[in-house]
């Protein structure tokens, strides 16, 4: 199916991989750091020492590409309302952390392919033909990750950053926000996002902890652990109701 057709394209994995990288490099300055993308050590030792610098810059670069990934796409208001279902249910370690992140890790594939399936098309692909220059590509590929990010970021969030920033310069629309303001502006959007949610699926399974906490009282059982009484209802509660599919279906209809 349509869904389907989309994950069959090999290359998706690795544009979305190569569009956090490319978009990193686009947030200083282009020119210096899509030189570190050249391996060639010269025959000198002034150009030996450079391109031994241009290295150590791209391995550094290399080395924060999780951190784009946590930070610059969908992946932190998931994995973010996942740990809010494990701790409303009270399982304790279940789905352990591993699920958890291994499940946000792949809907955050599935959210973002619209976007690196742009990034490969018009930035990866015609660079790796030699049909556009260093520069051009990573200006191609930050384009489409911005527009995610200014899509999901609050206005009120953004205008922060703007003004603790001093610009000599206001930004007259969106795309004239520095990547540097706009990313630290969206992650706070996204983590007041994400304990929206997560507080609209804490209050049902409040409800039942207060429901057995107050039979108990009533019963003179105070002794006896609520939590031990209300964890198979909460249980059965999120079975009966199709729980993951609910959460799911919302966490993936919110980025849109």
């Amino acid at each position: 199916m349509q869904i389907s057709c989309k994950w069959r394209n090999p290359a998706l994995i690795a544009g979305g991989v190569a569009a956090l990288i490319l978009c990193f490099l686009a947030i200083g300055e282009r020119s210096a750091l899509g030189a570190a993308l050249s391996l060639d050590l010269g025959n000198n030792p002034g150009e030996q020492t450079s391109a031994s610098l241009q290295l150590l810059l791209l391995l550094t670069v290399l080395s924060l590409a999780p951190g784009i990934l946590v930070l610059m796409t969908s992946f932190t208001r998931t994995v973010i309302i996942l740990s809010f279902v494990r701790n409303a249910l009270g399982t304790q370690q279940l789905p352990p952390n591993q699920v958890i992140v291994g499940l946000a890790l792949f809907l955050t594939f599935f959210v973002m392919a619209p976007t690196w399936n742009q990034v490969n098309t018009e930035a990866l692909q015609p660079y790796l033909q030699n049909t556009i220059s260093q520069t051009e590509a990573l200006s191609r590929a930050e384009t489409p990750m911005r527009e995610f990010m200014i899509k999901q970021t609050r206005t009120k969030d953004l205008e922060l950053f703007v003004s603790m920033a001093k610009l000599e310069q206001q930004p007259a629309t969106y795309r004239d926000v520095p990547t540097y303001i706009l990313i630290p502006s969206f992650v706070i959007s996204e983590l007041k996002t994400a304990f929206q949610m997560g507080f609209a699926i804490f209050i049902p399974f409040i409800i039942i902890d207060m429901i057995v906490s107050s039979v108990l009282m009533s019963m003179g059982m105070m002794m006896l652990p609520p939590m031990m009484i209300s964890l198979p209802f909460k249980l059965l509660l999120f079975v009966l109701v199709d729980g993951w599919h609910l959460v799911i279906q919302s966490l993936l209809n919110s980025f849109h």
